[in-house]
């Protein structure tokens, strides 16, 4: 990262009251109260960001155990702020050790740790950039760098905040003489933070204010290439030197070559392109890779399609065939499930192509959706190049559903460990897991938008229900997950629709077309 990344995101903006009140009901302490406040919530998000999904992963636990046991120590230091008695039992543990300061110091560097766990989900951007690490069970240099940079610069405004509440705890004589009630009504505010978290009370305080981590979020490049050797070429239409084409590793599967091998590569000219199965994106990209593959085969080139997973569910070799067999892919695809292949090439996205010549040189990199067109012109010169005596069949016409909304609302994660799903008010029962909502009784989510098409990927057996603009229909889901459309409209429009989804079914995202 080239420095801090600063600023208030609206997902912190009910931490506000809470850090200008504690920052100044224990004035106490001294000075260092808003420093030990701050310093606790950034170290928390941190780690809780950084690590937090490997070893929840690891010990088999739910993804948004921290946030509720981060929502309980809220409840408990508000109770002990109100409360003298239970404060004393707070620092008995900390008396024996000779160090009784829960209430000072330590309680205010462990209010800062509760508020970090439950802060975490406002780093959508960091969450995403960390998806791959999470898969792939490392933690690079970039990632901590860039988790860092986030938990520092967010810091600095929040301490402002909190100092402020220190200073006028210290100068305004109704603070310096009613303490008690001070800290009364600050533990008040710490416990109506926890209920109003708990609850999703400040989802409409969020989805009310401007989120400038939406636009950092594309800062840092939800369709880019990433690290790597390749990096120095970045996406263009023109044809690059961009070194050799890493050879496939670590893939488990071969499917649609001759006995699960892989495919004859030498000599031809290769494109390879990254895709999973219940992405939109890559679903609306494939109709042009199956294209290409039919039209120009014959004519030296070969297509690889390496399918890296999203999501867990995208690692179930079935539901993989399942997912070529419905979208009518006859191309090889490699099952690359540990990532290997994905991090050779440096790649950080779903779509992504690179293009080889017949020697093996990658010349062209396209990241995300669009300019078909180019990537064939492209394609063909390659062929041209590497026999110069053939001639080429007519160029393919397939035609380009790449959205053309430059307002169109963002993919919206629902699981915990990646944030967004406070864009979505969920009512009636529903259990969070690191990956999904599973419905329970009553189960309902309701999403404004700005798109043609609303998808809504979900797995299991039942029925979402979804109404909009008075209109109500059914979609039937059953099996393994995948994306299906709940509205569809002509053109993009902004709307409101609300889903009800039978109990047992697992919603993973919002993705739009």
């Amino acid at each position: 990262m080239g420095g801090l990344i600063t600023g208030i995101s609206p997902c912190v903006l009910p931490v506000l009251p809470v850090l200008f009140m504690t920052g100044g009901a224990g004035v106490e302490p001294g000075r260092r109260r808003p420093f030990l406040i701050v310093a606790g919530l950034a170290l928390s998000f941190a780690l809780v960001t950084l690590l937090g999904t490997l070893v929840l992963a690891a010990l088999g636990l739910p993804g948004d155990v921290l946030r509720w046991a981060g929502l309980a120590v809220l409840v408990v230091l508000g109770v002990a702020m109100m409360f003298p008695r239970v404060q004393d039992r707070l620092e008995r543990p900390f008396a024996r050790l000779g160090r009784k300061s829960v209430p000072g110091r330590r309680g205010a560097f462990v209010l800062g740790i509760a508020l970090g766990t439950v802060y975490v989900p406002c780093a959508g951007p960091v969450l995403a950039a960390i998806t791959v690490a999470g898969a792939t069970r490392k933690i690079g240099a970039d990632t901590v760098a860039l988790t860092v940079a986030f938990a520092v610069g967010t810091a600095i405004p929040l301490l402002l905040f909190a100092l402020a509440g220190h200073r006028v705890a210290e100068r305004v004589k109704a603070f310096r003489d009613r303490q008690r009630q001070v800290r009364f009504f600050a533990g008040l505010v710490v416990i109506g933070l926890a209920v109003a978290l708990t609850f999703n009370v400040t989802d409409v305080l969020q989805r009310a204010v401007p989120d400038y981590t939406a636009s950092l979020g594309q800062a840092l490049g939800a369709d880019r290439i990433g690290g790597g050797r390749l990096q120095q070429c970045p996406p263009s239409d023109y044809l690059q030197e961009c070194g050799p084409a890493p050879q496939p590793a670590g893939i488990s599967r071969w499917l649609n070559t001759e006995d699960g091998k892989p495919p004859a590569r030498q000599g031809k000219v290769v494109l390879y392109d990254f895709w999973a199965y219940s992405c939109i994106n890559c679903q609306r990209a494939i109709p042009h890779v199956e294209a290409w593959y039919r039209r120009y085969h014959d004519a030296g080139l070969e297509i690889v399609g390496v399918h890296t997973p999203e999501y867990a569910f995208e690692r179930v070799p079935a539901n993989v065939a399942d997912g070529v067999r419905r979208q009518h892919i006859t191309y090889p695809v490699a099952i690359d499930d540990d990532y290997a292949t994905w991090n050779a090439f440096g790649n950080q996205s779903w779509p992504a192509e690179y293009l080889s010549d017949a020697t093996g040189q990658v010349r062209h990199v396209s990241v995300g959706e669009g300019d078909y067109d180019g990537t064939e012109s492209l394609i063909r010169d390659l062929l041209a190049a590497a026999d110069p005596s053939q001639t080429l069949p007519p160029r393919t016409d397939t035609p380009d559903r790449t959205p053309a909304n430059p307002s169109q609302t963002q993919e919206i994660y629902l699981g915990s460990s990646r944030g967004g799903s406070e864009d979505v008010k969920r009512q009636g029962q529903w259990s969070s897991t690191e990956e999904y909502l599973a419905a329970g009784r009553g189960a309902s989510l309701t999403l404004d938008y700005d798109a043609a098409t609303v998808y809504l990927d979900v797995g299991g057996t039942g029925t979402v229900t979804a109404t909009t603009g008075g209109v109500t229909r059914s979609i039937p889901v059953s099996g393994p997950p995948d994306i299906h459309p709940v509205v569809q409209t002509p053109t993009p429009a902004r709307g409101t629709v609300t889903l009800t989804l039978s109990p047992g079914l697992q919603a993973y995202s919002f993705t739009f077309g």
